[in-house]
């Protein structure tokens, strides 16, 4: 019985106390951080030993794999990806950044394969506005929606060419925010209609990826009591409904101090408010088992979901040769520069 829960662990490779957990909670997916990230035999054992806990070979094994400065796979056994801002610069000089950013991608995806991870918390379709909190910053492609949409688009399908589920991420806009959701709760009060030209576009152009990322943020303009992790109103009126999202929905980290609250509490309003699973990042046992107790049976429309998003994972990726890819992508990086 797979619960409709997304945990993390505290090491390079699992406690006892930790493979008991996994064993009898049978979270959906573990998501791993730089604190998990040994040499790639080191985490190739991980992902294998998290999967041998949970007793299923599908078990989904996420990463944030941004480039630039949320890369959890780094030096000196990756290469160093660039930040999702480069991507905009390039195409001045190189032509299409659609075309580089697919490639980052499908080289990242290479990267994680060979170490048994599966999902990517890529790609940020966030569109930074002015005055805005830095925690996006780069890590957008754009500031205008329609290339943030396009390139966004594009590494996404460099993934999934690779063999990985892509996460569009922050859904419905994390841009605007005047603070960071890791520390304290953002309040955005730009009205609906400019949410509807800048914000929304992104994931709306988007909306057949298998996977999306809410944000812990409150948009006044849609509901002024509650971030859209925790809101029914958000959820069906705007991300289920105006943007025509039908995929897994997944939450931001549940240990961010934009919420307030028991974990176990949490997890059961984020369900109740339409979220499909749960995520909670930390490794924290004391706090992922009050997670898990709240998460559900993955069961009826987000059981369908997850499966759909699991099948859309290639048994073998595309041909593809990585050290070219590779190449390719630092020769063009070599001309901008």
């Amino acid at each position: 019985m797979t619960r409709a829960f997304i945990c993390g662990v505290l090491g390079v490779s699992l406690t006892a106390e930790e493979r008991a957990f996994l064993r009898e909670a049978l979270p959906w997916g573990v998501i791993l951080f730089k604190r998990n990230i040994g040499d790639p035999g080191e985490v190739r054992a991980l992902t294998d030993s998290i999967r041998e806990a949970t007793g299923d070979a599908r078990t989904p094994i996420l990463v944030d794999q941004e480039g630039g400065r949320v890369q959890r796979l780094a030096a000196p056994h990756w290469r160093k990806y660039p930040c999702a801002a480069t991507f905009e610069k390039l195409a001045s000089s190189t032509g299409s950044a659609e075309r580089l950013a697919w490639l980052g991608a499908r080289v990242m995806a290479h990267d994680l394969r060979e170490v048994g991870i599966n999902v990517d918390c890529l790609p940020v379709l966030d569109a930074p506005q002015e005055g805005s909190h830095g925690v996006i910053g780069d890590r957008a492609y754009s500031r205008d929606p329609d290339i943030v949409a396009r390139i966004g688009r594009a590494a996404a399908e460099g993934l999934l060419a690779g063999g990985v589920l892509p996460v569009m991420k922050h859904i419905p806009g994390h841009g605007r925010a005047r603070a960071d959701s890791h520390f304290e709760l953002p309040v955005v009060d730009a009205p609906r209609e400019e949410l509807e030209r800048v914000d929304f576009p992104p994931f709306a152009a988007n909306a057949d990826l298998p996977m999306a990322m809410t944000a812990h943020v409150v948009y006044e303009a849609l509901d002024p009591e509650r971030p859209a992790t925790l809101s029914r109103t958000v959820i069906e009126g705007t991300i289920r409904g105006a943007l025509g999202f039908e995929g897994l929905l997944m939450t931001d980290d549940l240990s961010m101090r934009a919420l307030k609250g028991a974990f176990r509490t949490r997890a059961e309003s984020a369900i109740a408010a339409g979220c499909d699973v749960v995520l909670h990042c930390n490794g924290d046992l004391a706090e992922a088992r009050p997670v898990a107790e709240g998460a559900p049976e993955l069961a009826g429309r987000a059981f369908e979901r997850a499966e759909a998003a699991l099948s859309r994972l290639l048994q073998a990726p595309d041909a593809f040769n990585a050290v070219d890819g590779a190449r390719e992508l630092d020769a063009a990086l070599a001309m901008t520069a």
